[in-house]
């Protein structure tokens, strides 16, 4: 299986990229995940990457191809790809890269669910600042009284999820990734999924755009 997942912060698509990968034997490809694999590493590519973060300039797209080359060399079984292409430019340079390898996407998977519900669950997560544990305020509430841990340490709320955080980052996803529904519909790829169904029901909804035999599996 060879699929894109695209959908804002908080849709769903790290949990059913776990479950997918559990379940066909596919890579889950994460483009924050490879550079921090880089960058410990110490690799070129790694090293290169720190150079531009070091200046606070963003990674060239060159590079972070080079490194999901890599990371499709390592995937015989497919792939998930979450949190790349986020601009219509990788997305080109993304086909063009499959293209030479000889490989298509089966499916670019839209996790459709609208804004209010997004910013509710982004919002959710309180942490405890000395284990580092978080609990989220609706699915999974704290054990302490109002909003502490057990052993009585008042949780906290990091800056990526402060309500303001949360709409920056939206309104960065709408602008920079948006485009990209148009350029995957005209590509006969794109396969938008109920984001605020069950997990069952949306993990259907995704295998239900495979080909017959990897359905089967």
């Amino acid at each position: 299986m060879r699929l894109i997942f695209l959908g804002p912060p908080g849709a769903g698509k790290g949990t059913q990229s776990k479950l997918l990968t559990k379940r066909f034997g596919a890579r889950h490809i994460s483009t924050g995940d490879i550079l921090r694999d880089h960058r410990v590493a110490g690799s070129d590519l790694g090293r290169l990457a720190e150079g531009f973060m070091r200046h606070g300039e963003l990674v060239p797209d060159e590079l972070i191809l080079k490194m999901i080359e890599g990371e499709l060399e390592k995937s015989p079984r497919g792939f998930i790809m979450d949190g790349f292409p986020r601009t219509v430019a990788q997305a080109e340079a993304f086909d063009a890269l499959l293209d030479s390898k000889g490989l298509a996407l089966d499916a670019v998977v839209l996790f459709d669910v609208d804004r209010d519900t997004l910013v509710k669950r982004l919002t959710a997560r309180w942490t405890n600042p000395l284990t580092g544990k978080s609990y989220n305020a609706i699915t999974n509430p704290p054990p302490g009284p109002g909003m502490r841990d057990a052993d009585g340490t008042e949780l906290i709320q990091r800056e990526d999820d402060k309500p303001e955080t949360v709409s920056k980052r939206l309104d960065v996803y709408r602008e920079k990734t948006e485009p990209l529904v148009a350029y995957y519909r005209k590509r006969g790829k794109l396969v938008p999924v109920n984001g605020l169904a069950p997990v069952e029901e949306v993990t259907r909804q995704i295998v239900s755009a495979l080909s017959p035999e990897l359905q089967a599996k």
